[in-house]
C-alpha cells in the first residue's frame, strides 16, 4: 500500500491521505484519515482555512472523510484536537492527469464508442470531452447456477431463481463501477448484495468483500500508443470475485493500448485512488498480469512502490524496453541476415543455435514482434495524414515503443525523435556456438560482418546500432531498465509460468525471462528470496485462473501478505518477507505425477529443467549473462588465443569487423548505474 506521508506535527495528532500519496492526489478530492489520541476530543479540520470537519465520521481508529474542493497544486489541511494541531500538504492534479508521466501524448484517440461493457452489453458512447471523459455508472450482474454471467434484473426485489452462491455462501452478485481517469476508462468490481446491504462507502464496506484487492493488468505492446483503449485488464473473473476479492483496472493498464510503464503506473495510482474514495482502503492490493501485464507489475512496483503490495506475474518479462526489445530486435537482425544477406550456407539447426531459442520457429516470430521499434508500423490508430514518413511528413507522428516514451528518454535535438537506448556494437553473435564447434569460423565471420543494425527509422543497415548515450544513462537511472533495486525488493513476488519455449508457432514468452528478473534482484539486493517461481505446461493457457497452480499462487500470496501486514516489528523488510513466507508455498514445477518441489534454475540435474528446459537468447549466446541488463557493453581488445582455429586471414577479417574491440561481458555496461530513486516525475 502507499507509504503514509507524515504530517508536520507538534503533538500526536496525525493526518494522512488514504486514497493516494499526499503529493499524487487527483480530481479535487481525497480520502483523509485523522488519528486522534482521545476520541472524545473536539475535532476541527480545515482545508486552506475553510472548515471541512462535517465530512468526517468516526471509525475504529479515528475519523475518516472525503475532502473535496481541493484546488490544483498545493493545499493545506490542518487539524486540531484536544489542543493539539497538525498540518499536511496535499498536492492535487487534474482528473485527466498527468501526475508524474509528463506532458500528455498527442494526438490521442478516445475509444469509448468501442468500449463494450462486460456482461451488460453496449458501449460507453462518445466521450464528453477531449480527455475521453464518460459519465460514471454502476451496473450489477450475477453468477448463475449454470456458471455463466447474467445481468441483474432492473428493479429486482427478490433473488433470481438461478442465482449461484460463492464458496463462502454469499449470493454471487457483483457490483461493477465504470468511470474515467487519466484519459482512460477505469473499472472496479466486488461482491455486493443490493437487496440486503446498503450501498458501500469508504466507511461501510460491502459485507461480501474480503477486504483485499487485485489489480488486473493487460498484455500486449505493439500499437499501444495514442489511444485511450477499448478494454481494461478485466474485472469479471469468477474465480477472483468468487473468493471475495475486489478487482480494479483501467484501459491504460493494458499494454496493447499503452506500452509505457510510467503512464501505466500513473493510471494504476489514479484507478486505485478512485477505488479507495468509493469503497475504502484495501488491506492490500495485488498486481496481477501476464506478458505486458507482467511488465507493468514489475516496473510499477520497482519504480512507484506502494501501488501494489505484492505481485503475481505470468509469462513474465522484467521490462519492455530491454527484457523484450533487445532479444526480439536481435532476432530481427539474425532472421534478416539468414534470409537475405548471408553468403555462406546454414542449416536450420545452426540458425536456431545462434539465436539460442528452443525452436527455430521462434526466430522469425520474434523478428515480426520486433516491428514495435519501427515508427511507421502499428500506426493504425493515427490518421494517415498525421503519420510520420521520412520523405512526405518527416515531422509526423512516430508509432514506436521509444517515441511513446519520449517524456522519459527525451528528444534528440537534431531529429526531434526520442533518444534510443538500442545498441549492438561489439556483440559477437553466435560466439558460444563457434566455441562449441557448432559453426565454422567462416560462418561466424560472415554473420558478424553482415548482420548489421538499425537506423533511426528501424531500417536495416550494414553498420551496427549505436545507442544514444543520454538514453543509456536515463534507462538505468529512471528504471526503464528494471534493476529490481527499487520497490521490488520490498514485496513478495510469485512468478507463474506456463511453459511455451517449445511452442511450434514460436512464442515470445520464453522462460529465461524469469531467471533474468531473479538475476537482477540478486545483483541489486544480494538476494532474490522474495521471488518464488512456479512452472507448468500450457494446458490451461498462459495465465488462467482455471489453473490449480495459479489458484494456489493466489492463495499463497494472500497468506503471505496477510502475515506480512500483521508484522509490526522493526526488523528489516526482507526479514519480514522471509518470516511471512507461507509454509505451503514452495518453488517448483508441475510434473506428470504431481508437483515437484525444487529450485527452478538451469541445473542439468534438475527434473524440472529436464521437463521444461530453459532456452537461451542471442545475447547470451554472444556471451552476455542471463540478467540481460547491459544496454551498451564495454569493449575490450580482441585476443588471438580466443580464436584458436582461425587462420591468419580469418583473424585479419575478425579485426576488421570489430576494429574497436568486442564486448567484455565481465564488466558492467557503459554508464550502468543504480536507480536514482522512486516516484520520479517527468
Amino acid at each position: 500500500m502507499f507509504p503514509l506521508v507524515p504530517a508536520v506535527t507538534s503533538r500526536p495528532v496525525k493526518l494522512q491521505v488514504l486514497s493516494s500519496r499526499a503529493d499524487a492526489v487527483t480530481g479535487g478530492d481525497a480520502l483523509i484519515h485523522l488519528d486522534v489520541p482521545n476520541p472524545d476530543d473536539q475535532v476541527r479540520v480545515t482545508l486552506n482555512g475553510k472548515d471541512v470537519s462535517s465530512v468526517f465520521t468516526t471509525d475504529d481508529t479515528g475519523l475518516t472523510g472525503l475532502v473535496g474542493n481541493l484546488r490544483l497544486g498545493a493545499n493545506e489541511l490542518r487539524a486540531e484536537a484536544g489542543g493539539r494541531r497538525t498540518t499536511l500538504e496535499v498536492r492535487n492534479h487534474p482528473a485527466d492527469g498527468p501526475i508524474f508521466s509528463g506532458p500528455h501524448e498527442q494526438p490521442f484517440q478516445c475509444e469509448t464508442t468501442k468500449f463494450k461493457l462486460p456482461v451488460i452489453g453496449g458501449t460507453l458512447g462518445p466521450p464528453e470531452d477531449a480527455a475521453c471523459t464518460v459519465p460514471g455508472r454502476v451496473d450489477y450482474f450475477y453468477r448463475t447456477t449454470a456458471r455463466k454471467w447474467a445481468k441483474w434484473p432492473d428493479g429486482a426485489r427478490r433473488y433470481p431463481r438461478d442465482l449461484a452462491d460463492t464458496d463462502s455462501g454469499d449470493p454471487f452478485i457483483v457490483r461493477m463501477e465504470t468511470d474515467s481517469a487519466n484519459r482512460a476508462v477505469v473499472q472496479t468490481s466486488m461482491l455486493h448484495d443490493p437487496l440486503r446491504d446498503p450501498v458501500p462507502t469508504p466507511t461501510h464496506r460491502s459485507a461480501s468483500w474480503n477486504g483485499r484487492a487485485i489489480f488486473t493488468l493487460g498484455g500486449g505492446c505493439a500499437g499501444g500508443w495514442y489511444r485511450s483503449g477499448s478494454v481494461t485488464g478485466g474485472v469479471t473473473d469468477p474465480v477472483l470475485l468468487g473468493r471475495g476479492y475486489a478487482l480494479m483496472s483501467s484501459s491504460l493498464n493494458v499494454f496493447g493500448q499503452n506500452c509505457n510503464d510510467v503512464i501505466a503506473a500513473e493510471s494504476a495510482s489514479m484507478t486505485k485512488e478512485f477505488f479507495i474514495e468509493h469503497y475504502g482502503r484495501p488491506d492490500f492490493t495485488i498486481g496481477f498480469g501476464c506478458s505486458g501485464g507482467s511488465y507493468q507489475a514489475q516496473q510499477i512496483t520497482d519504480n512507484y512502490p506502494g501501488i501494489f503490495d505484492g505481485i503475481i506475474v505470468g509469462c513474465s518479462f522484467p521490462d519492455v524496453g530491454f527484457g523484450t526489445v533487445s532479444f526480439i530486435s536481435d532476432a530481427w537482425l539474425l532472421d534478416s541476415y539468414f534470409r537475405a544477406r548471408s553468403t555462406v550456407q546454414w542449416t536450420q539447426e545452426q540458425k536456431r543455435r545462434v539465436a539460442g531459442f528452443a525452436t527455430y520457429a521462434t526466430l522469425p516470430s520474434m523478428a515480426l514482434s520486433a516491428r514495435r521499434i519501427d515508427p511507421r508500423r502499428n500506426c493504425g490508430i493515427v490518421p494517415v495524414g498525421l503519420r510520420y514518413d521520412p520523405v512526405r511528413k518527416p515531422d509526423g507522428v512516430r508509432c514506436d515503443v521509444y517515441d511513446h516514451a519520449v517524456n522519459q528518454y527525451g528528444a534528440d535535438p537534431l531529429t526531434g525523435f526520442a533518444r534510443r537506448p538500442l545498441d549492438n556494437v561489439g556483440v559477437q553473435y553466435g560466439l558460444k556456438v563457434l566455441r562449441s564447434g557448432g559453426i565454422t569460423p567462416e560462418q561466424f565471420l560472415d554473420l558478424n560482418d553482415r548482420v548489421g543494425g538499425f537506423d533511426a527509422d528501424a531500417n536495416l543497415v550494414p553498420g551496427r546500432t549505436v545507442a544514444d548515450p543520454e538514453a543509456v544513462r536515463t534507462a538505468y537511472r529512471t528504471g526503464r531498465l528494471n534493476s529490481g533495486g527499487g520497490g521490488l525488493k520490498d514485496v513478495p513476488i510469485i512468478d507463474y509460468r506456463a511453459y511455451s519455449d517449445n511452442a511450434p508457432w514460436g512464442d515470445i514468452h520464453v522462460r529465461y525471462q524469469t531467471l533474468s528478473m531473479r538475476a537482477r534482484l540478486q545483483k541489486a539486493n544480494g538476494t532474490a528470496v522474495n521471488q518464488v517461481s512456479l512452472l507448468e505446461d500450457l494446458r490451461y493457457g498462459l495465465f488462467s485462473t482455471g489453473s490449480p497452480l495459479l489458484r494456489h499462487a493466489i492463495d499463497a500470496m494472500d497468506a503471505w501478505l496477510t502475515q506480512l501486514t500483521a508484522d509490526a516489528t522493526d526488523r528489516p523488510r526482507i526479514d519480514k518477507i522471509i518470516a511471512a513466507h507461507p509454509s505451503g508455498l514452495a518453488e517448483g514445477c508441475r510434473g506428470p505425477d504431481g508437483f515437484i518441489k525444487q529450485s527452478l534454475d538451469r541445473s542439468p540435474s534438475s527434473r524440472c529443467e529436464r521437463l521444461y528446459p530453459s532456452a537461451s537468447f542471442p545475447r547470451e549466446v554472444a556471451g552476455a549473462g542471463v540478467a540481460a541488463d547491459v544496454i551498451k557493453c564495454n569493449l575490450r581488445p580482441l585476443r588471438r588465443w580466443d580464436y584458436p582455429g582461425f587462420t591468419d586471414a580469418q583473424w585479419a577479417k575478425l579485426r576488421s569487423i570489430f576494429p574497436a574491440g568486442v564486448c567484455d561481458w565481465s564488466k558492467p555496461g557503459v554508464d550502468q548505474q543504480p536507480l536514482e530513486g522512486t516516484w520520479l516525475t517527468y
